[in-house]
């Protein structure tokens, strides 16, 4: 199962570009688009924030793709603010519900409002990660954010990175989190952060090798 994430984390992004490409020659096959709408929430129940770092096709797109040309700098704080992820849900879900009730009965203008919420998205993250880093989009996301919120009220310890005792502050974590967490401060705890999509980059970048799953 390692071997297939880990394969998926690098190729999926295939998927998001076929799709897009696909559905301009017919809207009904962006109805799909509802699989990457409802998992993150589904797979927040379990591993918290997990969809967005290891099996999100756009995730895997900003990662393989748009981080090659990507400032890599610090997401400004406003953007992860739960006013402006709120603000970012009701307009985006008005903007949906809106979409579907005009086109209700339609599945080929349904799908027109999915592939473009869609790509809309995508090239607002692609935009932001010239400015920012690659995963921008990530701390705003809609489905991420209503995932992380999932997470914050379960508060569940297992399934999730942990940060062992041999942590030694270096904050080389911190510097490769693309949500601007600070893994070391959960030295002997699990890494809990809600908004922490599980990507491993601070386990694959410490030194110490301190951070893992159980």
């Amino acid at each position: 199962m390692k071997k297939f994430i880990e394969l998926w984390k690098k190729y999926s992004y295939v998927i998001l570009l076929i799709f897009i490409i696909a559905s301009l020659f017919d809207f009904k096959i962006a109805v799909a688009a509802i699989i990457c709408m409802v998992a993150p929430i589904i797979v927040s129940l379990f591993k918290g924030r997990f969809w967005c770092g290891n099996l999100c096709p756009r995730g895997s797109f900003y990662d393989n793709v748009v981080s090659k040309f990507s400032k890599k700098n610090q997401v400004p704080k406003f953007l992860k603010s739960v006013y402006f992820r709120i603000f970012v849900i009701l307009f985006m879900f008005t903007m949906f519900g809106i979409g579907i009730k005009e086109n209700w009965g339609n599945i080929e203008g349904i799908g027109m409002v999915f592939y473009r919420i869609i790509v809309i998205t995508t090239l607002i993250g692609i935009v932001l990660s010239l400015f920012y880093n690659n995963r921008t989009w990530c701390n705003f996301c809609p489905m991420g954010s209503i995932a992380a919120f999932i997470s914050y009220i379960k508060r569940d310890k297992n399934n999730i990175l942990q940060v062992s005792n041999t942590c030694v502050n270096c904050k080389i974590c911190s510097k490769k989190c693309p949500m601007g967490i600070e893994p070391y401060k959960y030295k002997g705890d699990a890494l809990s952060h809600y908004d922490c999509i599980q990507c491993a980059k601070c386990a694959i970048a410490c030194p110490k090798k301190s951070i893992s799953y159980k």
